[in-house]
């Protein structure tokens, strides 16, 4: 789980995972399959550029425009295509709802399935064996881990991403959130809210701006 670490010195050097990657990497330039300057690019855009801002934006308009929000959640593929975002990584996806009554999280507990477009790079804990596992068996506890808790009465609801569909976890809006812009909504959404490990930021009520 994200929380884990360990005191090993060789905790130090990067994980059996990433050295093979690594390897791999070299291997494929050495080969010239690859251009390392082409594949930073690439990861770049995904992690500072998209990063979870694209979702973010998409949350904020659900937030704002009533009509928006429902055409999304019946048939999120043409309003997000809509929004110029699409493509590989994002094909076939469904917005569903937190409520009071019900809290939705996303994992894939195949391998990763995640939507890029929207989100960006996926963070090294949900391609982890622990969340894969553990957010299917006792989803409660996985989201303690995260640091929320919700109350009793609201159910906890998973779904499992593949390679045929993706979900994106419209989080609850904020109270006091009412009369802020879309850029304002926008920054109190945070990818882990819309992977459904995490709530949307509290609005200080002093300040009207996020806590």
């Amino acid at each position: 789980m994200p929380h884990d670490h360990s005191d090993h010195p060789h905790a130090l050097l990067p994980s059996e995972p990433a050295l093979r990657v690594k390897a791999l990497e070299t291997i494929l330039t050495r080969k010239g399959l690859i251009d390392p300057a082409a594949l930073g690019e690439i990861i770049d855009t995904y992690q500072n550029k998209i990063g979870p801002q694209n979702g973010a934006r998409v949350v904020a308009k659900a937030w704002s425009d009533p009509a928006f929000k429902a055409a999304l959640l019946k048939d999120a593929d043409p309003v997000l295509a809509g929004l110029g975002y699409y493509g590989r990584q994002g094909e076939h996806m469904v917005v569903v709802e937190n409520t009071p009554q019900q809290h939705n999280m996303v994992v894939c507990t195949l391998c990763s399935c995640y939507p890029w477009p929207l989100l960006g790079i996926p963070p090294g804990w949900y391609k982890s064996d622990a969340y894969r596992a553990r957010a299917v068996r006792e989803p409660r506890k996985v989201l303690a881990d995260f640091g929320v808790t919700l109350p009793a009465e609201t159910s906890v609801r998973v779904w499992d991403s593949t390679a045929e569909v993706r979900y994106l976890v419209l989080p609850m809006r904020p109270e006091g959130s009412a009369g802020l812009s879309e850029d304002m909504l926008a920054s109190l959404v945070s990818r882990d809210s819309m992977i459904g490990t995490a709530l949307a930021t509290p609005v200080s009520t002093e300040s009207g701006e996020s806590a």
